[in-house]
């Protein structure tokens, strides 16, 4: 096996002489921390066994138990942790995860989706010896359902490691899992488990591969919508370990650190069960997918002495070598490949209702305004739960009833954040998207992340639909508009995306070669030629034809085009192409990370979180929610719930946006 840990045997080691440094490190008042932290992460966890074994025979103690002694909170946890081997770290990890009242089924699924036959054997073992228990009676007395017979499945350590795979059992495979689940009404999960706990993991990627061609989606798609709570978290842990094992964990070390509140039993777990194994190729992940490198997060995350520890453990700043490892690089390409492949089904949360009656609904709505006082709930209800065609019947229903304008008649009943609200689910997509692209460019300020969001994410007929919504809304063009309020190589790009007129159709696989080759090329030319570069190929050329461009790029250069983009780039330019990237990756995905960005600190931007919810909602925020939970660790629901709180005082608002939301995952 090639090593791909950060920390190796050191060479010239005695460990006599480090059993002294350490007690002299601890004798006296006070401790010495840094030698501690120093000596304990630059050997192996080999030669810790053995310095523990050399400190009791010449000093007649035990090293684990004066460290404790010496050491305090999350630094004295690192450092102990250590000190353990990887059996006994992870019966401990188990072992907490069950003890007391709650269960941490996290820790559960992290540890037991993502080791192998025998680390899994060596762990039942040291359970045993340790606390004089079955592991397996543990975890089955601490858990249920589906999700139990899974970590029973995986406890017992036998998948296959034969590396032999058998052509028609996969295709058997993955036509029984469409069986199972996408073909029929409610779930097989017992086949899920079968296959999913017991194939080899070189059987398992042809099996996933031939299942999105059988079933236009990917497997992790499926589960999502075939399963639920920590079954469904258990089982993505699973395919995710079988695509990439770094990859899982780097997506575990980016959760239990953003946001507020650092989930420090699960970074201290990952960095000291991977730091031998593969924390370069995590660190090399964890850079492909997120904006800085594991090496700053943990910098900017975490302080002092255990700070130190954990880049000792981590090993070096990714951020300075600006190319993959080439291990990394094939994650990368398979990547794109694999964004390439796959055809998200999208699904919206606002559907047309059933037995719709314009008339029906056009007087209600005027009941609910006619009067003393407001029935907000009435208003609500009804324009949340039509469809946008549908809500269009009724503005001209109620013209033609009640010869009023729907439209004053709202803007003048109600108020703030609901007002803008449900006047924005009235208007066409077209108008709406008008709206929101004048609204971003009138005052002082520009709202340049509203213009590409919009911009990057509307189909060509979208695009031209607001233009023409534009032009009869505010007597002038869009684009005349843009040049107006924007400049430079930005105003280009804009003006670009506004002609609506990018290329449609698949990859052309001879001219993405060609095209990804450009680019390379372009990374060596003056700021303005590279800029110029980007945009014509950006900004033209169809999706599905960037996936493939962007993906022959890793092979050209070695490097990731976000990278590239980030690095080389600055501002509103650097902004635009790297929403375009995120896009075409995965849009879903990219919506989520607005939303979050709208909501999360101090304040909420209201403008974005209502653009999002309205636009999107009758087109793919069901994808956007089940992103955003797999992401943030919260469901959308619950986020909107508790970040709209403050601000909303009626609670009005809020009800609306549940209700766009619809439901939680």
């Amino acid at each position: 096996m090639v090593f791909r840990g950060t920390i190796s045997d050191v060479p010239d080691f005695d460990p006599s002489v480090d059993a002294e440094t350490l007690y002299n490190a601890m004798k006296g008042i006070g401790s010495d921390k840094e030698t501690i932290l120093d000596l304990i992460t630059s050997r192996s966890n080999a030669q810790r066994q053995e310095v523990i074994t050399a400190y009791k025979c010449s000093f007649g103690q035990d090293l684990i138990e004066d460290l404790k002694y010496e050491l305090t909170g999350k630094f004295e946890r690192l450092i102990v942790s250590l000190m353990r081997t990887p059996p006994y770290h992870d019966a401990k990890e188990i072992h907490d995860a069950v003890k007391g009242a709650g269960t941490n089924e996290r820790c559960l699924i992290e540890v037991l989706a993502s080791r192998n036959n025998k680390q899994i054997q060596d762990m039942v073992a040291a359970y045993k010896d340790a606390y004089g228990r079955d592991i397996e009676e543990d975890v089955i007395a601490d858990t249920s359902g589906h999700f139990k017979k899974m970590l029973v499945v995986l406890l017992q350590g036998t998948r296959d490691e034969s590396g032999v795979v058998d052509a028609d059992l996969v295709q058997q495979d993955a036509q029984d899992l469409y069986a199972a689940g996408e073909e029929k009404w409610g779930t097989d999960e017992a086949t899920f488990i079968m296959i999913l706990g017991n194939r080899s993991v070189t059987h398992l990627r042809m099996v996933f591969d031939e299942y999105e061609k059988i079933s236009e989606m990917s497997i992790e798609d499926s589960i999502k919508n075939e399963l639920s709570g920590d079954f469904e978290r258990l089982m993505l842990a699973v395919v995710q370990c079988i695509r990439s094992v770094p990859m899982f964990f780097a997506k575990r070390l980016y959760k239990s650190m953003k946001g507020l509140g650092t989930a420090d039993n699960t970074l201290i777990r990952i960095m000291i069960s991977r730091s031998e194994i593969d924390m370069l190729d995590i660190r090399e992940c964890f850079r492909l997918r997120y904006e800085k490198s594991l090496y700053n997060m943990i910098k900017d995350d975490t302080s002092g002495d255990y700070k130190r520890t954990l880049l000792n453990l981590c090993g070096g700043d990714d951020d300075l070598a600006g190319e993959f490892f080439p291990e990394a690089a094939q994650i990368a390409y398979k990547m794109w490949e694999l964004s390439a492949m796959t055809k998200v089904q999208l699904r919206s949360t606002v559907r047309p209702a059933p037995d719709f009656d314009p008339a029906a609904d056009a007087q209600a709505l005027r009941k609910a305004m006619k009067g003393f006082g407001t029935d907000e709930d009435a208003i609500i209800d009804i324009v949340a739960q039509r469809s946008n065609a549908q809500r269009q019947e009724i503005r001209q229903a109620f013209k033609s009833l009640l010869g009023r304008d729907l439209m004053k008649d709202l803007k003048s009943e109600l108020s703030k954040n609901l007002e803008r609200l449900i006047i924005g689910l009235m208007l066409t997509p077209a108008e709406f998207d008008a709206k929101m692209m004048k609204k971003a460019m009138e005052g002082a300020g520009t709202d340049e992340h509203a213009l590409i969001e919009i911009l990057v994410t509307r189909q060509n007929e979208e695009i031209q639909a607001m233009n023409a919504a534009y032009r009869e809304g505010y007597k002038k063009s869009l684009e005349d508009a843009i040049h107006s309020d924007t400049s430079g190589h930005f105003c280009r790009i804009l003006v670009s995306l506004v002609q609506g007129a990018r290329e449609d159709g698949p990859a052309d696989v001879e001219r993405a070669c060609a095209d990804a080759q450009e680019l390379a090329d372009a990374c060596n030319a003056e700021s303005d030629d590279m800029e110029m570069k980007f945009m014509s190929i950006l900004c033209t050329r169809s999706f599905p034809h960037l996936r493939r461009v962007f993906q022959e790029f890793v092979k050209c250069t070695n490097k990731d085009i976000e990278q590239i983009i980030k690095k080389e780039m600055s501002g509103d330019v650097k902004n635009a192409f790297y929403a375009i990237v995120r896009s075409v990756k995965n849009q879903p995905s990219y919506f989520a990370d607005r939303l979050y960005k709208a909501m999360k600190g101090l304040g909420t931007d209201d403008r974005a979180l209502i653009r999002i919810m309205v636009s999107r909602s009758e087109v793919d925020l069901f994808n956007i929610r089940k992103e955003f939970k797999e992401t943030h660790d919260v469901s959308l629901h619950e986020f909107i719930q508790v970040e709209t709180m403050i601000g909303d005082t009626s609670g009005d608002y809020r009800k609306t946006l549940l209700i766009l939301c619809g439901g939680e995952d």
